[in-house]
């Protein structure tokens, strides 16, 4: 079994970040969002930040910003115009869902050229299911362990973050589970790193072995 962790490893950049400058074009208003998502992921990536507070913090912040997109009127055409609400009624999440296709038919192609999915292939990563689940869906990869949004009520229930990747990797396959190749872009998986037979740290399109 091969595990990858997804931004800044087989996709280039951050899918996330990508999305809310993505998602400006149709309403400039999410700015305001961007700032503190910035600040976190900083925090985060400098180890200032603890679990928790990611938790809280980004949790509450992506609450607000997918609520703003739920309220705009031009991703709600967006929706309509993609034929993701039937006959205007819809779910709660249908604009976000066109939004995220009319991004990945944009992006697909920074998919990074060296990853060639494989059945068994599974992506984990701190970025949420709703977002990263259709590039996986394009890519043809069946396995998809991820942050959760609940799409009636846009509330984020779950967080990928650290130590919460090899503990719910551990509770979708099993504690037996074999991981034969695990590649990041961060030290800060090193608790899959720890999981895995072999690692490898990925940089652009290097990839070193690092266990």
């Amino acid at each position: 079994m091969r595990v990858f962790d997804f931004d800044g490893t087989i996709y280039d950049g951050e899918s996330l970040f990508d999305l809310y400058l993505f998602s400006a074009r149709y309403d400039p208003t999410v700015f305001r969002h961007i700032a503190p998502v910035l600040r976190y992921a900083v925090k985060y990536k400098l180890g200032k930040a603890t679990l928790e507070q990611m938790e809280h913090g980004v949790g509450k912040i992506a609450r607000k910003y997918l609520r703003d997109l739920n309220a705009s009127p031009t991703v709600s055409r967006l929706a309509d115009n993609d034929g993701t609400k039937a006959d205007g009624d819809g779910r709660p999440s249908d604009g976000l869902d066109a939004l995220v296709t009319a991004f990945w038919d944009r992006n697909m192609r920074r998919i990074k050229p060296w990853y060639q999915p494989q059945p068994d292939d599974v992506i984990i990563t701190a970025s949420f299911d709703v977002t990263v689940g259709e590039a996986c869906r394009r890519l043809g990869v069946r396995h998809l362990i991820a942050s959760t949004i609940d799409p009636d009520t846009m509330e984020v229930t779950y967080l990928n973050f650290n130590t919460n990747k090899p503990k719910r990797f551990r509770e979708l396959f099993g504690s037996d589970a074999t991981i034969d190749e695990f590649y990041t872009d961060s030290r800060f998986d090193q608790p899959m790193i720890d999981l895995a037979r072999h690692a490898f740290m990925v940089k652009g399109d290097t990839i070193t072995p690092v266990k």
